[in-house]
This record gives structure tokens, sequence and C-alpha cells, in this order.
């Protein structure tokens, strides 16, 4: 380690591991801090969200696809290439007040870097079943991204469920009226808190049917799902719904907290707030790329292009403010 880093990239996904192979390139000599894995209260794995995925057929660029954990091996080898230096712990608190910034680490230490690139992603919520990660983590058709899985040719022309009433909830049932026979929508009050646009698109679909009132007991399957456990919250009756698919879509949460008292602005949300079309935060010299900062989009493809701006935007700070 140097006494003072040019540049601290956060993170272990596309958006740090693609601000790394720029940032590496352009001499900026990058030390990435991957994080450890951990889990709870889900699974988080050094790499992000895409070490829970089996198959990603949506990354331009591997026309055969290719599995989540595999892509983020590539992403860091390549930026391993250029000679980025990889720790492997945990950043728990950042000063961003004083300069250089000072991050904390895990295992005690304190780090200084002239600027802070934050690619720390996005968890999804999960519902906390038996067999719901075991399913997702095994490819087994539990998901929490309609529109990084639903187009699987495992999930064409089946019975697939959603959960959730929100306008994520909307937006992942819509996007599988493309493919599946039926669209099961399970909630578990009598209402949606979705938008009445969202609500009105879904609920027009030929193909949707809604299940109120219903909370999700586990998910039924060895291998692969075949039917989700259902309770009624009002009478209590158990049943059992046959699926080829269950999609979590209750929400995601930034893995922001370590931010709280740093000085850097965020959303009530938790999410991190950047200066228009770039990557630039209230802070000048900290920057924020990928799920920790884009609430909307969320694809391993924007995480990398807003990895890419991130890194081109610390090189421009860094030379204007005449650190090489």
């Amino acid at each position: 380690m140097h006494e003072v880093e040019k540049l601290i990239i956060i993170g272990s996904g596309p958006a740090a591991w693609t601000a790394a192979i720029y940032a590496a390139r352009a001499k900026l000599e990058p030390v990435v801090f991957t994080g450890v894995p951990k889990a709870n209260p889900a699974p988080m794995l050094p790499g992000g969200q895409l070490m829970l995925t089996t198959d990603v057929e949506n990354y331009p660029g591997f026309p055969q696809g290719v599995s989540g954990p595999e892509m983020m091996e590539l992403f860091q080898r390549q930026a391993e290439r250029f000679s980025t230096r990889v720790i492997q712990d945990d950043i728990v608190s950042c000063d961003f007040k004083q300069r250089p910034f000072a991050l904390k680490t895990a295992a005690g230490a304190t780090v200084r870097g002239q600027s802070v690139i934050i690619a720390t992603g996005a968890t999804a919520n999960w519902l906390g079943l038996p067999n719901e990660l075991r399913l997702a983590t095994s490819g087994g058709g539990v998901s929490a991204c309609a529109v990084c899985d639903g187009a699987l040719p495992v999930f064409r022309g089946q019975p697939l469920a959603v959960v959730g009433g929100g306008d994520t909830a909307m937006e992942e049932a819509s996007y599988l009226t493309k493919f599946a026979s039926t669209v099961f929508i399970i909630h578990r009050r009598g209402e949606f808190r979705a938008s009445k646009v969202m609500q009105q698109r879904v609920l027009s679909a030929p193909n949707v049917e809604v299940l109120w009132n219903k909370v999700v007991l586990d998910v039924l399957g060895d291998q692969t799902i075949h039917a989700v456990a259902l309770r009624d919250t009002i009478t209590g009756v158990e049943s059992e719904l046959p699926v080829k698919g269950l999609f979590i879509a209750i929400g995601h949460t930034p893995t922001t907290e370590f931010l709280r008292h740093s000085g850097l602005e965020l959303y009530p949300t938790g999410y991190i707030k950047l200066n228009d079309r770039s990557s630039y935060t209230n802070i000048p010299g900290v920057f924020a790329a990928g799920d920790a900062a884009d609430s909307v989009y969320r694809q391993a493809v924007t995480a990398a292009g807003m990895g890419c701006m991130a890194a081109l935007d610390a090189e421009r700070w860094l030379a204007a403010s005449g650190i090489h």
C-alpha cells in the first residue's frame, strides 16, 4: 500500500472492475477493496448480485451466455492484467471531510486516498424462505430479476409467479407476460402499492392472474421449483401453486450503510446522489457507480458503463487537481 493512494475503488461487481480497468490503464494505480463473503441476512459475495446468477445471456460479447461468477472472474482478471491491486477486506467507514480521505477497514487499518469510487452495489430483498436462496443460487428457478432471467428458455411458455405489490413487481410481471403462459402476482394485501398506471398496464394483460392476500411459505422443489406453498392472510388456509419460476420483487437495499456519517449525500432510500449525468457526488474527488447509485436499471451492462464514467471522471478530476 502507498502512504496515500491516488484512487481507491470500493466494490467488486461490474462497476468496480470496469472502473479498475480504465483507471489502471490510465496509470492511476487503483487499489480495489472487494469486501468479504457474508451470510446474513442473505448471501453477499465479492462479485455482487451476479454471483447469485447462473446464466447471463444479455451481456454483449457472450453469444453463448456466461455464468455470473465466471463473468466476474474474467472482469477481475482483466483488471489485474493492468496491475490493479486487490485487497479482500471491507471498508467499514469513510471520512470524506478531511483530505486525503480516510477509509477504515474491517481489519482495523486506515487507508488514505486522493479520490474514491464507490461501487458497492445493492442486494435484493429476499423473503427468507428455507429453499429460496438454495434454488436461486443453483439455477433452480428462483430469481430476483425478471429482466435478467425471465427470457431464459427454462421459463418460456411456463407458469411463473411474482411476489410483490409495488412498481418493481409490476415491471417484473409486465416483462414476464412476454414469455410466460401465466404470470401469477402474489401479494400479501388486498391492493397494490404500485402506481395506478403500472397496475393498469399489468392487469390488462390477458395472461396475468393476481392472488390477493397471500404469502409464500416456501418454494417447493428439489433441483428445480415445481410449486410454491401459500397461506391466505385472512382465512389462514394453505395451498400450493404449481409454477416453474418464482421472481422476488420486493425491492433492493443499496450497500451504503457504511457511508451514513461520511458526509456523502444519500437519498432516503440509501442510494447515492449523483450530479446530473455523471458519477460526481456532492464531495469533490468522490465518485459513485453501479447499483449503489442506480435504483432504476440495475443491470450488469449499465453498471459497467457507470464504472467507466467514474474512472474517466476520477482521472480528469485528479489531473485538474494537479495530482499525478
